[in-house]
């Protein structure tokens, strides 16, 4: 096996040992090798070139505070009106902290979230506009608006009441649940998981301001030393010497044809005359939907992907994207890729219905499943990105692996759907050879098998929605 990379010494034993999800009774510990990152446009003619992309508005904006101001900050908040942020919030607040959202400086006052709602679009003091597609906002109820009165701060805390950050020269307007969720999604039908999650029962108001975070997120779950912020996944690339650094979002397990797309994307970016291309494997680790492989045992199975040699460690890093999922289809893939170009990604893979999910009433996709590369590649504030679409990758039954489509021989490939992956992992039977590395697909075994399973021991096959 290829010598493995380690990206920080933060623990002196690189074993994490991770506490059980609430489906699962037992999550075992393990050690995840940590590499590379990589991005992509189609805007513009490809260009060799050893800098690493800019930010967007020319630098990360940080909102963290100082640590030799913490104490002070927090006496501070004391004295201040206090908001309760949800898990959700929170995983927000940690987005903002660390700068995905550059140039954004904290939850969205009124003129950004329409902005937002309405161009896909923020335009900065210069003129210029970078890519914003997906609403950052704080909603608080009747109350708490009460509560607030003419206090131009707030205190924003957890669950337990510990002071998170501050929030300053808020701006407090309507939240119109119908619009934004009509305007995000492209529907209003019931069912969808994150507005059901986070917006359905939220606050009829939405508070915006300037975030200073006092006590940095952390999840306490033996993952935080891969959610690296894009300041630290830009000191690993330029330690690395990338000259070209490629990004490939996921929320599932990798298979090995999203192997073959990463590979042959390297393959590509070398052709081109990069001498260094690294891959940026970057799990979501926000919300996901309940029947979602939960993160942790998607950080082993990405683990087990590397240890079996079906991605090389050395030119790869695995690191955590703190967002929360939409599964708002177009419109979300755009904050995807734009937040990576914060984290120096100038190529960005994107694949079949991006962000996608079936539609919650019918039974068909929500989106058209080329719209999202399609949008990528027209989006405003995107231009300096190089979108790579996805080749279809199948199981091709005459080598016996995963292959790149050939319509030509149509009847030599089979296309295996998440739906089958899930249902064949669930009933402890094996896919074809070739199709996932052993190791990675005995911990979708394991994982499904932690789950609390039907009287005759088999999880039924679900009907798609």
């Amino acid at each position: 096996m290829a010598s493995i990379s380690t990206l920080f010494t933060k623990t002196p034993n690189p074993s994490l040992s991770l506490p059980g999800n609430s489906k699962s009774h037992f999550t075992p510990a393990f050690k995840l090798p940590i590499s590379l990152t990589s991005k992509k446009n189609t805007h513009q003619r490809l260009r060799v070139s050893s800098a690493l992309i800019e930010p967007d508005g020319g630098k990360i904006v940080e909102l963290r505070v100082e640590d030799s101001l913490r104490d002070a900050k927090k006496r501070e908040a004391l004295r201040m009106p206090r908001i309760k942020l949800s898990r959700i919030d929170l995983e927000w607040v940690h987005v903002l902290s660390e700068g995905w959202a550059s140039p954004l400086r904290g939850f969205m006052r009124e003129s950004e979230f329409l902005q937002t709602l309405h161009f896909n679009s923020l335009r900065l003091d210069d003129g210029s506009y970078v890519n914003m597609s997906v609403p950052i906002v704080l909603a608080i109820g009747d109350a708490e608006k009460h509560q607030i009165g003419d206090s131009t701060k707030v205190a924003l805390v957890d669950s337990k009441d510990n002071i998170i950050a501050i929030l300053s020269s808020i701006e407090i307007y309507k939240h119109n649940k119908e619009e934004r969720i009509a305007r995000t999604w492209g529907t209003t039908a019931p069912g969808l998981p994150y507005v059901d999650q986070a917006i359905t029962n939220s606050g009829n108001w939405l508070i915006g301001g300037d975030l200073e975070v006092i006590e940095p997120i952390k999840y306490n779950d033996g993952l935080d030393r891969f959610r690296l912020s894009p300041a630290e996944l830009r000191e690993e690339f330029t330690r690395r010497d990338a000259d070209a650094v490629f990004a490939f979002q996921l929320r599932n397990p990798v298979h090995n044809g999203h192997a073959l797309l990463m590979t042959d994307t390297r393959r590509r970016l070398l052709e081109m005359g990069y001498k260094n291309p690294v891959l940026l494997l970057h799990p979501l680790g926000g919300y996901t939907k309940a029947d979602d492989v939960p993160l942790s045992w998607r950080m082993r199975q990405h683990e087990k992907v590397l240890e079996d040699g079906v991605l090389d460690p050395e030119t790869t890093v695995v690191s955590i994207f703190p967002s929360p999922m939409h599964y708002a289809g177009p419109t979300e893939v755009q904050w995807h890729a734009k937040a990576r170009i914060n984290a120096g990604a100038n190529f960005y893979i994107v694949g079949r219905d991006p962000a996608g999910m079936g539609h919650p009433v019918e039974k068909r996709d929500l989106y058209d499943a080329d719209h999202g590369k399609k949008v990528l590649s027209m989006a405003p504030g995107l231009e300096r990105l190089n979108v790579l679409p996805f080749k279809v990758a199948a199981y091709d039954k005459t080598q016996n692996k995963m292959a790149f489509f050939d319509p030509s021989r149509a009847q030599d490939f089979l296309f295996i759907s998440g739906t089958k992956m899930r249902t064949l992992a669930k009933n402890k039977e094996n896919p074809p050879d070739g199709f996932m590395c052993p190791g990675g697909w005995q911990v979708l075994v394991e994982y499904y098998d932690s789950l609390v399973p039907s009287s005759n021991g088999k999880v039924p096959e679900t009907v798609p929605a």
